[in-house]
């Protein structure tokens, strides 16, 4: 269970899914090689990935190469189906900052392959939130700073107005496709900057009027050992 600061208590974070969006800032679908989409490109990771502050983030042994990726989460507040953009935000609870990690050389293995790549997106821990929940009459996403350092390195660097697609747009498509349930959530696209983490790295996150959350790297092997 991950329980974040929300308003004066605690909210519970049970989705019934994480959608997540790719390649929704241009310089990161330009250092991954990718064009801009025309429209939104999502996929799922599942709950059990979620992780709260004070939580490792673990490297999967079958893995070499994990990485970063910064991002403003989306929490779904009502049902949400079919729901035009300009009633986006109504559906909305508020916001918090997500990490979607992801192991990288499984992602390009699978993708030559022309195969799904749920495993690079899959693992345990590869969901970190936090360091709150911001509720959305209190915050406008529409144009924030969102960063991280590893080990006081900055890595990535940007405004959430550099999204192609905007909160309302994505709500509007993604609910087009799927219902979103109370406690879902939507992480938005990384900026640029994203890059290998490494046993006994730790990483500073934070999103302008979220706040900051931080964050240990083990290896699995150390953990087991």
């Amino acid at each position: 269970m991950i329980r974040l600061p929300f308003r004066d208590t605690y909210y519970e974070l049970r989705p019934s899914k994480i959608v997540a969006l790719a390649k929704n800032y241009a310089e990161h679908a330009k250092e991954m090689e990718s064009d801009v989409p025309e429209k939104p490109i999502f996929f799922l990771k599942p709950p059990s990935a979620l992780i709260g502050p004070g939580d490792p983030i673990i490297l999967p042994r079958m893995s070499k190469r994990v990485d970063h990726e910064v991002e403003l989460a989306v929490i779904i507040g009502k049902r949400a189906k079919r729901v035009p953009a300009e009633k986006a935000i109504d559906y909305v609870m508020g916001y918090t900052i997500m990490l979607d990690i992801t192991a990288r050389d499984l992602q390009a293995e699978a993708r030559k392959k022309g195969l799904p790549w749920t495993i690079a997106k899959g693992f345990d821990t590869f969901a970190p939130v936090g360091p709150r929940v911001v509720d959305r009459r209190e915050l406008k996403v529409e144009d924030l700073e969102i960063g991280l350092k590893v080990n006081g390195e900055l890595r990535q660097l940007g405004r959430t107005s550099q999204m192609v697609f905007k909160v309302p747009e994505l709500i509007e498509y993604i609910s087009s496709v799927m219902t979103l349930e109370p406690g879902d959530i939507i992480a938005t696209g990384t900026p640029a900057g994203v890059g290998p983490l490494r046993h006994g790295d730790h990483i500073e996150a934070w999103i302008e009027g979220i706040g900051k959350v931080e964050f240990d790297v083990l290896a699995e092997d150390s953990i087991l050992c």
